[in-house]
């Protein structure tokens, strides 16, 4: 299965209630057009609401609706009260409690009010709530529970309380991304630019934390920090290497493959650190044995590393008086090295006329055509076939 990265619950559960209560008036400073916004929670004695706002009436209201309060007739104020309770679980029964605690002063009428806890609410429970608000003639009602508070909280213009509150910023990640993918594009026109001409060019891959090149003093033969590798073009996710290339078998109805894995002939022209000189008469033996095989039949399997754009960090196109040809930097992990993956193929013909098939493993679908001297994989290249996956 794959893994996705998500955000899991916020727990509003796990505020401080005093803080709760703040990020829910901060929350509903633009619900409203407020003259003003009371945090009347903080101060004890709430008479059943812990904020309580007056709201700018609008100017069409006709003059039987205006507020007691507002006798002058100039459509200021309409009166909310806020509750909050920070509690796992509100039924209905202590929804309609909390409902009846609420108290109001000598000639207050309450236009709207808003419910909030950090919790989820039952359909029976919102139910209760409608009714005990139309039947105390309020106008506007808001039942707010963990969904709501989170839907506001994912909202853009909240992404500062989100951050404040619970450390997580959605505009972080979303400039974080677009660095991301910003800097991928950079390295795959760099690499279409400095790369365009120097197909299966030997380049050099480099760790970039390396601070040997180009002494050889510490440098792994099997797990090498610098190494070169045949260039295949772009691939839509990176830079793509022929680390392995063998003669190779294909059936005649691309079903059965076999190849002589014992010498790889994808290794550098000239390798400046390489001690071992190419077994010639292996590659003899082997190319005599391949060259017998029906013409149809003659086939290359090849295996293709590829880069990830973002493990590339630079291209240096120079070169130096060691190797010429271009160097490419990236960053290298664990037995993996710089590859995300590998590709592996048998194909016959070129690039015209061509067959091939791509086996999901070293042992999918093979047979014994080459001898046994000859099949057996004796050395893998730098960083060989890890990781399978399809082109």
């Amino acid at each position: 299965m794959a893994v996705t990265r998500t955000i899991g619950p916020l727990h509003f559960e796990d505020l401080e209630p005093k803080r709760f209560e703040d990020l829910t008036r901060q929350l509903i400073y633009d619900f409203k057009d407020w003259q003003r916004l009371e945090a009347t929670g903080r101060a004890g004695s709430d008479d059943g609401f812990d904020a309580r706002g007056y709201e700018v009436r609008p100017p069409e209201d006709s003059a039987e609706d205006r507020d007691p309060i507002d006798p002058s007739g100039t459509g200021e104020h309409r009166l909310w009260l806020v509750q909050c309770k920070r509690e796992r679980t509100i039924g209905p029964t202590k929804l309609a409690g909390y409902f009846s605690d609420t108290k109001l002063g000598i000639g207050e009428k309450l236009h709207g009010i808003i419910f909030v806890a950090a919790c989820d609410f039952s359909k029976r429970a919102r139910d209760a709530f409608r009714r005990s608000c139309e039947e105390a003639g309020i106008e506007e009602w808001y039942l707010w529970g963990k969904a709501e508070l989170e839907d506001l909280l994912f909202q853009p213009r909240h992404d500062a309380l989100l951050f404040a509150y619970f450390g997580i910023s959605l505009t972080i990640r979303r400039r974080s991304a677009k660095a991301v993918i910003s800097s991928r594009l950079a390295i795959k026109r760099r690499a279409n630019n400095v790369l365009s001409q120097r197909q299966n060019a030997d380049l050099l891959i480099i760790d970039s934390s390396e601070q040997d090149y180009p002494y050889s003093t510490n440098r792994s033969a099997s797990k090498p920090n610098w190494f070169l590798a045949q260039y295949h073009g772009l691939h839509p996710h990176g830079l793509r290497f022929v680390v392995q290339r063998h003669f190779a078998y294909l059936s005649d109805d691309k079903s059965e493959w076999d190849a002589a894995l014992a010498q790889n002939d994808a290794g550098p022209r000239r390798d400046p650190w390489s001690e071992d000189e190419n077994d010639h008469q292996l590659r003899s033996e082997t190319h005599d044995y391949w060259s017998g095989l029906p013409k149809q039949n003659q086939a290359w399997f090849e295996v293709v590393g590829v880069i990830p754009f973002e493990r590339i960090l630079g291209i240096d196109e120079m070169g130096d008086n060691i190797v010429q040809e271009p160097h490419v930097y990236a960053e290298f992990s664990g037995k993996h090295g710089p590859f995300m993956g590998h590709m592996i193929s048998v194909k016959v013909g070129n690039h015209s006329s061509r067959s091939e098939i791509q086996p999901k493993s070293l042992t999918d679908r093979r047979v014994s055509k080459f001898p046994a001297e000859l099949r057996a994989p004796v050395k893998l290249a730098p960083y060989g076939p890890i990781r399978f996956f399809r082109s």
